[in-house]
Parts: structure tokens; sequence; C-alpha cells
């Protein structure tokens, strides 16, 4: 007999200002798995302006706590709701629901957060989450299947004596039509949250290297976070107000909108799971400049085809003006970007999904093959 529900706890949803990739992906989950047939909540924390209950695409949000209590409140849904499956979603801390149930628990993680905890929260405190993350959640959770969204990922999680991982990629949307023309000036996008470890500020950088031989060069920041007053202070400070454009948490439109104009995307970030924004800008033949020690991006960027991915701050400059100033190769990355686009679909992020939950394998047309459930749109 097939599970009927399914609890999804994830520390925010997208709704929140501070929400990026990796709540879309649980998002796209959830929406899946109940366009399959199951009932599902997810379960986040609440924010100013928050409802405390909502309902999407046959999804039901709870918005509960703070972004530290929430841990508890989801443990505690947990424990009292008692739901069939449940999707534990370690963001750097999992909500330790294996405390109260022994089985039907899947993991999630996105990525292996070693080297944020101390960007983060410098000192014991990003010491003592960094343990609870590498020692303490893999014990825990030892004979729970986990997923993970790239096999950068997978390796982490291995390395810390996670055994049972799959793989699940992130889905990428269909470009919208083309709302505005390309920039007619050399316009770099840089989307996502603006917090720390996305070091935004490599983007400044690399636009001030720009404007020495093109002068007219910019930067289009996309998102909103905790961390963005200390970016406009860096980017006074380095005297490119007039070069750095910022324009806050926006629509789906408005963020398709920024794409259609950007010349590149920068993706400067300490650690992605798999970048999101990659398959975005894709969509719209906009080829990445990204970090390959970031991980999830060897795989999310084929380099030199849909791509370049570098080693260090310098490299990171030089291929944002390379290709600020290269048409010929900007055109053939933006066509390998393009070509690419379509290869991760959210509906295989979901069958994927509804299969690990139910044990059940997949006919050839992707659908659990003791249920008459139809492909997601």
């Amino acid at each position: 007999m097939r599970a009927q529900s399914v609890l999804l706890l994830n520390w925010r949803d997208t709704t929140n200002p501070e929400g990026g990739g990796s709540e879309r992906y649980v998002e796209e989950v959830a929406r899946g798995l109940a366009t399959l047939g199951w009932s599902v909540t997810v379960l986040c924390a609440a924010y100013p302006g928050s409802p405390r209950e909502a309902r999407r695409d046959d999804v039901r949000y709870l918005y509960r706590g703070t972004k530290l209590t929430v841990y508890l409140r989801g443990l505690l849904h947990t424990l009292l709701h008692r739901p069939d499956r449940v999707v534990d979603v370690q963001n750097g801390l999992p909500f330790f629901t294996r405390l109260v149930r022994r089985i039907g628990v899947v993991v999630l993680v996105h990525h292996v957060h070693q080297e944020q905890w101390q960007v983060v929260y410098p000192g014991w405190r990003g010491r003592l989450g960094w343990w609870l993350e590498s020692r303490v959640a893999p014990r825990l959770y030892d004979q729970c299947p986990y997923v993970t969204v790239s096999s950068a990922s997978r390796e982490e999680l291995a390395r810390l004596g996670v055994t049972d991982i799959e793989v699940v990629h992130n889905g990428t949307d269909p470009a919208p039509p083309r709302q505005l023309p390309k920039a007619s000036m050399p316009t770099v996008v840089c989307v996502g949250r603006i917090v720390p470890h996305k070091q935004v500020e490599h983007a400044v950088d690399a636009i001030a290297e720009a404007r020495k031989v093109l002068p007219d060069a910019r930067l289009v920041v996309v998102g909103s976070g905790w961390w963005e007053d200390s970016l406009r202070a860096y980017v006074d400070q380095r005297g490119l107000r007039p070069a750095v454009e910022f324009r806050g948490h926006v629509s789906e439109d408005d963020k398709h909108a920024a794409y259609d104009e950007a010349w590149v995307l920068a993706l400067p970030s300490l650690k992605e799971g798999w970048g999101l924004v990659v398959g975005e800008a894709a969509g719209h033949g906009v080829p990445t400049v990204a970090y390959r020690s970031a991980g999830g991006p060897t795989e999310s960027v084929h380099d030199g085809v849909s791509g370049v991915l570098v080693d260090s701050p310098s490299e990171f400059n030089a291929a944002i003006a390379k290709l600020l100033q290269d048409a010929e190769l900007r055109q053939r990355l933006s066509d390998g970007a393009s070509a690419g686009a379509g290869n991760f679909t959210w509906t295989a992020t979901a069958l994927a999904f509804d299969r690990l939950l139910t044990g059940e394998p997949t006919d050839v047309a992707g659908r659990p093959d003791s249920a008459p459930y139809y492909l997601l749109p």
C-alpha cells in the first residue's frame, strides 16, 4: 500500500525574502509530489508579514517559529502529526527528526557547509555548527537514505561517512519569451541571496577590472539578504556606485528580464550544491563564470562549452573581462548554454523523489506502475 502523506521540513520557503535556489528545489519537489497524489505539507520558518498557513499548488505551507526555533517546531510537528514520510532538509543543520521516528525519513542535503560555518558564524558557534553537521548528523541518520543534488555533494557526504546517497538533480524551467533586448552595454548579472558566502564582492571586483578596458561595463545584482548593507559599502569603497545596480528581491518576470539583458552570469559563490541560476541563465543563452571549488558548478557548468570554471579570484576577473570583450567566444558559450538548458526537468526530480519515498519502480513513461498517475506539467 502506498504512503499517503509527506512532510517536508525546510528552514524557509521562496516567499521568504532570504529564500533562494534550494528553497525552489524543495517547493518543486512538494508540488510534484502533490500532483502525483501525495498529501504534502511544508513546514518552514515564519518571517515578518508571513501568514500562519497558506496553500499553493495543492501543497499546505505552515509558517512556524523563527530561523532557529523552526527546528524545534518541525520536530514537534513530526512527533504529533506522524506523517507517513518525512523529508528532513539539512541546510547545515537537520531537524533531528530521527530522534522521534525510526523509519520513513529521507535527508535532503544540497551541499556540505564546512567553509560557510566560519564565514557566517566565526568562532565557537561555527565550530559547533560544523561539529553537528559533520559528526552528529551522519551518526543520527545512519540508517536513513540521503538525497543530494550533485556528484560533488555526494562525494562530500561520503567523506563524512554517509553511505546511502542518491543524486537527484535540479530541474530547470523553460525560459519565458524574451521581455527585453540584450543590453547595449557590457552587462554582468549576479542572481541570488546577498550573504557573505555568495561572495558577490568578487563580481564587484570583476567589474572594476573589466571597466579598465570597457568603461561602460556594469553589474546588475538581483536578490536581497542581510549582507546587503556591507556589499553596498564595499561598492562605495571601490567607487563603483554608478557601475553596480541593486534590484533587490524581484518577481520571477523581473528576474528573467535581468537574464534577458545580461551578457554573462557571475556565480562567485564559495559553495553551491548545483547552482539553479546556471540553468535559468542558460535558458536565455547566458554563459556562467563560476569557481570550480564551489562543487556543484562542475556539473551545472560545462567548462568551455556553456561557461567557464576558474580556480582563483584573478582568474574569475580575467574570465569575466574576456567574455565581455570577445563576442565570438561569448556567442559560442551562449549557444552551448542554450543547447544544454533543457537537459534537466522538475518532472524528473519529482518522480525520483516519489520512487525514493515509495520504493516503487516506475514504468517507461515515468509513472509508478501501481497507480494511474500522470506526468507532471
